[in-house]
């Protein structure tokens, strides 16, 4: 398992990384300008309530018998940024595109300094007085960064100095990278699978709590600061489908700690079930008032 935790894992997560990198333009980062609300609510949600809201989830269910290990691993998914998931889902039900994917690319280079900091944090705080395990900020911002920038950057690269080429490729990449994200999640799940089974009634709960109230309090503000559905899309999903295969990667290649990744490989399953839910909901809704709109 290690040559996996230690070579394959950071490659795919760096491969991940560089398929979204082939779809985006410095034209995307410039987009920000244009819907500076929409924007500075997605990331304010991504970084400061998701993770609080872990931790009070965390707090929560260590009272009906969470395992720290877990709860720290709770949080350590909360504080990855949104992946490629999110940006796909998003045009999948027509929301804003460009919203998601410029939320996407710059939380990603943001968490390689709040990442660190926000684990250690979780790592005092449910596991302070049983063992002394520390994230490594430099070692960590190196790697986070070496795995998530430079791959993206590589991606961007290629694309602004071969545009036909980079369109060309990207969709088949895309799905690559949506393959092997699907197998390293299934994986890491299939190898702890016994303790999963076991612990299910805890961190199961504790998982789908987390991803169903932070995609909720996401779509309510979004729609109290009068965003439009296209960009409330956008931030829901942005805020509930997390990176699982960074979260992955911290726990098992930086803090070498199965127990943690736990949460975060069930999270990434689960997730897929409630951004289905929104899915059909959003439909339905859209359904209903084209419905409205003919009988008018």
């Amino acid at each position: 398992m290690n040559i996996v935790t230690q070579v394959m894992l950071p490659l795919i997560l760096a491969f991940i990384m560089f398929s979204m990198g082939l779809d985006l333009t410095l034209t995307d980062f410039r987009r920000i300008t244009k819907f500076p609300k929409a924007f500075l609510l997605g990331l304010v949600l991504q970084f400061i309530s998701l993770p609080i809201l872990a931790f009070s989830i965390a707090h929560l269910f260590i009272g009906y018998g969470l395992d720290p290990q877990y709860a720290v691993g709770l949080v350590i998914i909360a504080a990855c940024p949104g992946g490629v998931t999110s940006n796909m889902l998003t045009h999948l039900v027509r929301g804003d595109s460009a919203l998601s994917v410029s939320l996407t690319a710059v939380s990603s280079i943001i968490s390689v300094i709040t990442l660190p900091i926000i684990v250690n944090l979780a790592l005092n705080q449910f596991m302070g007085q049983v063992e002394t395990t520390v994230l490594p900020v430099g070692k960590t911002v190196l790697g986070i960064f070496l795995i998530t920038t430079v791959p993206v950057a590589i991606g961007m690269g290629i694309k602004a100095l071969k545009n036909e080429f980079a369109t060309k490729i990207e969709p088949n990449i895309r799905k690559i990278a949506s393959v092997l994200f699907i197998l390293i999640i299934s994986a890491a799940i299939f190898k702890d699978w016994k303790l999963i089974y076991d612990n299910f009634n805890t961190i199961g709960p504790a998982t789908l709590a987390l991803n169903m109230t932070v995609m909720l309090i996401a779509f309510v503000v979004a729609r109290i600061f009068d965003l439009n559905l296209s960009q409330t899309s956008a931030i829901t999903f942005e805020c509930g489908l997390q990176n699982g295969t960074l979260a992955i990667f911290i726990t098992l290649t930086l803090l070498n700690n199965s127990m943690m990744m736990l949460p975060g490989g069930i999270y990434s399953i689960l997730m897929f079930g409630t951004a289905g839910l929104y899915i059909y909901l959003h439909k339905k809704s859209l359904m209903k008032k084209n419905s409205s709109i003919i009988s008018a």
